[in-house]
């Protein structure tokens, strides 16, 4: 039995790895590695192994750093099974189609660019009809429902409390009359934060392969996010001024939604237009409403009465291209939630090209920002920054409002290992991570008696019996 780490090892992106044994193969996750645009493109593109050979693949969510690049790996041979939850299922369904749309479209930007200059043309990683037949591999199950992903391997999913229909997941192979659990936290979320239920104990395990974005960081006390949010929301109004905040289309816009609805509800916020655009949030949201299993108790609660926390009054979902700049236009205080998650492309970019430059302003950063991304360089605390190809001096508030994560802190982290029998666990592997944060956590497991701490880099194989 063999692991071998082939991404997100010692970055958080472009999560996959590969479990082998003598009698199958199955690939954890099948994500987009996200960084440099050329290396990006590389990577993505070229797989460091014959995809045909994968006899199935298990995905936590729908996130593309976990879910962007099947429909590639399909169209390099992958032939098996998809296995996830029905709502991870149905949340892939609307992102990929997009993904393939933005791939198609760069290609055919970058492609404008080489002919001026008569280099070779470039081809989109995918398009739509490589999503269409990767939707045709997935089978759904639900949570703790045990299934078989291929010879001698065993799987059930238990609820990750990351996004909407995540997994974290219990392993169990056999080989050669030997036997193992490995347990997989996906991505893993945290305890009672909106819409989503908390996060389940993943069980005892022989090995871990554990998440640790945020391996050295403790989060805020959620117990004052609203209040904080509250007061940043009310301190730009009273400028004038519109509060900017790119978020990913999945989970964080929703949360989000979410949390402004009971500020109003509550009459702790006076009422201010908020706008979500992104095309994609807004036909996120409408799976969600499909989904109620997934909701915690207070969500289920606000169906129970009639209440829509992501159809409120003052809310606006923005479809059109039209619309969009239409926004810029407005004079009034307003709250605009944007894609992307880390500033690199999509509409927000335009919003922040628009309003980056007045005091009034606030860019509320609630995401996990990668490094070489424009949202990093924001949260760093750069004057002068490159938008849309020009240099821009920041004199809006830049405020970052770290309680929103929908990762797990270190103390989540902990505390999920520690739920495990000791005895029994003998191995933890740290994945995506920044180096930086995983060697915290390493140091903090270490601590605490477990002994078998390692952070693989990418390309490492791992002996598991």
């Amino acid at each position: 039995m063999r692991l071998q780490f082939h991404g997100a090892a010692r970055t958080v992106t472009g999560s996959m790895h590969r479990l082998m044994t003598d009698d199958s193969t199955v690939l954890l996750e099948g994500g987009l590695f996200q960084g440099r645009r050329q290396e990006s493109y590389e990577r993505n593109k070229n797989f460091p192994f014959d995809p045909s050979s994968v006899h199935a693949l298990l995905l936590s969510h729908a996130h593309a750093d976990h879910a962007g690049n099947l429909p590639n790996l399909v169209r390099s041979g992958f032939a098996g099974r998809i296995y996830s939850t029905p709502a991870t299922r149905d949340l892939c369904n609307i992102t990929l189609y997009d993904s393939a749309y933005i791939q198609v479209r760069d290609a055919e930007v970058v492609n404008r660019i080489h002919r001026k200059h008569t280099l070779p043309a470039v081809e989109p990683l995918y398009g739509p009809d490589d999503v269409r037949s990767t939707m045709d591999q997935f089978v759904t199950v639900p949570y703790h429902k045990s299934f078989q992903a291929a010879d001698g391997v065993d799987v059930s999913f238990a609820d990750a409390g990351h996004i909407l229909g995540s997994a974290s997941m219990m392993i169990d192979v056999k080989e050669k009359g030997r036997s193992l659990r490995v347990g997989f936290t996906g991505d893993l979320g945290r305890k009672n934060m909106p819409i989503l239920r908390d996060p389940e104990p993943l069980g005892d395990v022989d090995v871990l392969v554990c998440e640790s974005t945020y391996g050295g960081h403790q989060h805020e006390d959620q117990a004052g996010m609203r209040e904080r949010l509250a007061t940043v929301v009310r301190s730009t109004a009273e400028r004038g001024g519109k509060v900017i905040v790119p978020a990913f289309s999945l989970g964080r816009t929703q949360e989000f939604v979410y949390i402004l609805f009971e500020l109003f509800d509550q009459g702790l916020l006076a009422p201010l237009p908020v706008y979500v655009d992104s095309p994609l949030a807004v036909n996120a949201s409408d799976v969600f409403r499909m989904h109620p299993e997934c909701f915690d108790q207070n969500m289920i609660s606000y169906l129970h009465q009639n209440e829509d926390p992501f159809g409120f009054s003052r809310l606006h979902y923005v479809r059109s291209v039209e619309e969009s700049k239409r926004l810029n236009r407005l004079s009034g205080s307003c709250v605009i939630v944007s894609a992307s998650g880390m500033c690199e492309a999509g509409r927000i970019v335009h919003h922040l090209a628009n309003n980056i430059e007045d005091p009034r302003s606030t860019i509320l950063i609630i995401s996990y920002q990668a490094e070489h991304t424009l949202g990093r360089r924001l949260v760093n605390g750069d004057t002068q920054v490159k938008i849309l190809g020009e240099l821009r001096t920041r004199r809006a508030e830049v405020v970052k409002l770290n309680a929103f994560s929908a990762h797990a802190g270190q103390d989540e982290l902990l505390a999920c290992v520690r739920a495990m029998d000791r005895k029994r666990l003998k191995r933890i592997f740290l994945v995506h991570g920044e180096l930086e944060q995983a060697e915290v956590l390493a140091a903090r497991l270490k601590e605490e008696g477990y002994g078998q701490a390692v952070i693989p880099e990418r390309g490492d194989i791992a002996e598991l019996a």
